[in-house]
């Protein structure tokens, strides 16, 4: 019987190369594409729940080619970086970002992130504001507009809350990820993509990849952790201090786009962000559902490059 995935299964072969970067005491997995890009702005992309750096493929390249340095990472937890037992609060991840910049030798970023990576996203423009000139944020409200709207609507309640609560529990989580070779990621990635997604060769490749991801040893563990904080800490100092320190309005350029299919995160949510930005465009990316970067890459593109071309404000 084969053992689990080693983790640098994750390291695809393709126009681009993997090295590591270490940042707020973390090994990090990155990919960019073949080159040198040192001297270009830099775009950092932070992967959403149950994936890795993989799910950046379709701007890796776009990005790179309209003349930025688009750099993919492994969350801390995920794919190829480190799994460390903690850290995997706000305060923290935002500080893997801060760090990252950095290390990867520049003084600011513009961030894109997807659901649990654009958390980080709004996180890091917050808490060091200093290196973050931009955000993108796909499916991945402002956190204070997510704990009012699950709080207020009973249907944005409903389709958030059931497999959220679902994973609490230890080791129960953890088995309900991995059982049947991950086949949890496939039934995830089903539920919440569209239905022209689902009959592409390229969705099966996601689903496949990601399910083997997941059962990198301590992979499900970690992605946990992170649900498992913005959960627990609602009822805790730590997460209200967190909530405290997000009420600040960000006044940098901010991206906002959610599939118009997603029945994950619903429109009115979305739209609730722009309470904490001032300079918020939101759009809707028609045919796609929760993973709009993947399933219309080219008008998530478009909406990209439209972003990094605006002045920060």
């Amino acid at each position: 019987m084969a053992g689990p995935p080693d983790p640098s299964s994750v390291r695809i072969p393709g126009n681009w190369h993997h090295f590591d970067v270490r940042a707020n005491g973390v090994r990090f997995h990155a990919v960019e594409a073949d080159g040198q890009w040192l001297d270009r702005p830099l775009v950092l992309l932070l992967h959403g729940f149950g994936e890795f750096w993989w799910s950046w493929r379709h701007q890796i390249t776009a990005l790179t080619e309209a003349g930025y340095r688009a750099v993919a990472v492994d969350l801390r937890g995920y794919g190829d970086t480190d799994k460390p037992p903690r850290g995997y609060d706000g305060w923290t991840l935002a500080g893997d970002t801060n760090g990252l910049i950095r290390s990867l030798g520049h003084t600011e970023a513009t961030l894109i992130g997807h659901a649990d990576g654009g958390l980080v996203c709004w996180a890091t423009a917050t808490l060091h504001p200093r290196v973050v000139n931009r955000i993108a944020v796909i499916a991945s409200p402002h956190p204070r507009a997510l704990r009012r709207e699950v709080l207020r609507d009973r249907g944005q309640r409903s389709a958030f809350l059931t497999g959220f609560l679902r994973n609490q529990a230890p080791r129960i989580g953890e088995r309900h990820l991995t059982r049947r070779d991950g086949v949890f990621i496939e039934q995830y990635f089903t539920e919440r993509a569209s239905a022209g997604w689902q009959g592409t060769a390229d969705f099966t490749e996601a689903v496949e990849r990601n399910r083997s991801a997941i059962q990198i040893p301590y992979v499900a563990h970690c992605s946990l952790e992170y649900q498992r904080w913005a959960f627990r800490s609602q009822f805790r100092p730590d997460g209200a201090r967190f909530m405290e320190l997000m009420n600040q309005q960000l006044h940098i350029p901010v991206l906002a786009l959610r599939g118009r299919d997603d029945p994950y995160i619903l429109d009115h949510l979305m739209a609730a962000s722009h309470r904490w930005a001032d300079h918020m465009d939101y759009w809707q990316i028609e045919g796609s559902g929760h993973f709009a970067h993947q399933e219309q890459p080219d008008r998530v593109n478009e909406r990209l490059l439209e972003l990094l071309a605006r002045d920060p404000v």
